[in-house]
């Protein structure tokens, strides 16, 4: 593997890396503030790449928009459909067993595809990257490396950096991070916990659809497309410790180098790398990497 090449890659597994922690850290919050198992999470990821898709002509046709405007779109629809699923299915879960929580987001995930299936069909799509993005840097003599991943990454690490101020360094982190400690003493200062998580629960959803969105260029759109990030979004959450943003981030990260690598140097054998690393990293820390 010469230098060029090794660069790639190396691109490749923070440009995956980053998009993963994307996705599992609408899940961590989710999960691990509110208690929610959500197999659902997935669905949203797969909501999204179908908003790129679909709303990209109603939104030129109707703004005059093109891709970032269907990005703001599809975060003001993410946001009112996690505010509203809230309200109508998970605030009725939080003191619920984790298999009514399982079985009713599972039942979600089959009304979310019978959705799909209905109003786009069953067709792969793809999606087409905006013009200024979709040029390629130079690596090396021949190689190139589009400048579009090179976005995701970024989106991403503002992302990132934007949470952590969230809940570092603002009131409603401060509240966040209490009510999922204690929610009845949250209630008892005057606090609206049930508002508090509907906008979690908002913000999980968005970040999932926001993850859809922006992968869709670099990957087709098709159904079922989020059962196979759902499970990865799990192992992430559970090797970086459950509710735990930076877990989150140091799993996702782990996880894209280890694949990313591992389909180069032990092909026949990476489809395992990751399942292997969570058990090695759960031997040694049977907690995950960091607790909330």
């Amino acid at each position: 593997m010469d230098l060029a090449t090794f660069l790639i890659q190396c691109l490749n597994a923070l440009q995956y890396g980053l998009l993963l922690f994307l996705v599992a850290s609408g899940l961590t919050l989710i999960f691990g503030i509110m208690g929610v198992i959500n197999l659902a999470h997935g669905s949203f990821y797969m909501i999204g790449a179908y908003m790129a898709f679909a709303l990209a002509p109603v939104v030129a046709a109707t703004l005059g928009g093109g891709f970032f405007a269907t990005l703001l779109v599809g975060l003001v629809l993410a946001v009112l459909l996690g505010y509203v699923l809230e309200w109508a299915f998970y605030s009725y879960l939080y003191e619920r067993e984790h298999l009514q929580q399982v079985l009713m987001t599972y039942g979600l995930i089959l009304v979310f595809e019978e959705l799909r299936s209905l109003i786009v069909g069953d067709d792969v799509h793809g999606v087409k990257a905006p013009e200024i993005l979709s040029g390629s840097i130079a690596l090396g003599e021949v190689m190139t490396y589009p400048i579009y991943r090179l976005f995701i990454s970024a989106v991403c690490v503002v992302l990132a950096l934007g949470m952590w101020w969230v809940f570092t360094r603002t009131r409603l982190g401060m509240m966040i991070r209490a009510g999922a400690t204690n929610r009845e003493m949250v209630q008892s200062l005057g606090i609206d916990i049930q508002f508090l998580y509907r906008v979690v629960f908002a913000a999980g959803v968005a970040i999932a659809v926001l993850a859809g969105m922006v992968a869709a260029p670099v990957s087709s759109v098709y159904p079922n497309m989020g059962s196979s990030v759902l499970i990865i979004c799990f192992v992430v959450v559970v090797i970086g410790g459950i509710g735990s943003i930076r877990g989150a981030l140091l799993a996702a990260l782990l996880i894209g180098f280890v694949d990313t690598f591992g389909k180069v140097v032990f092909p026949q054998a990476a489809g395992v790398l990751v399942y292997l690393l969570m058990a090695l990293i759960l031997l040694w820390k049977p907690d995950g990497l960091f607790k909330a």
